[in-house]
């Protein structure tokens, strides 16, 4: 399977990013090279490995909820950057 100049350019466009013709040649050139390799990995047998399957022993380690006091006012805006009273400030956003 091959990426064509075209199909680079749609997700380009999809993705609203805007790219010279260096710049497209190489995207097109780079996205060649890993669909080339992703042929190659699928040239393996993998018909004795489990799906699903790691290589390492993983384990989810979580601990148990806990309720505790919450921080008290001074300690959490003890880092703030700004404050007002008893408040973080913050820069506004919506008028």
């Amino acid at each position: 399977m091959k990426i064509t100049r075209q199909e680079v350019e749609h997700v380009a466009k999809l993705a609203r990013l805007r790219f010279d013709e260096a710049e497209m040649e190489r995207f097109t050139d780079q996205l060649n090279a890993i669909l080339a390799y992703i042929d190659k990995l699928n040239e393996l047998d993998t018909s004795r490995v489990e799906p699903s399957y790691h290589v390492l022993e993983l384990v989810n380690v979580f601990r148990e909820d806990q309720i505790e006091p919450p921080l008290p006012k001074e300690l959490a805006l003890a880092n703030a950057p700004e404050r007002a009273d008893s408040f973080f400030q913050v820069p506004r956003i919506v008028e």
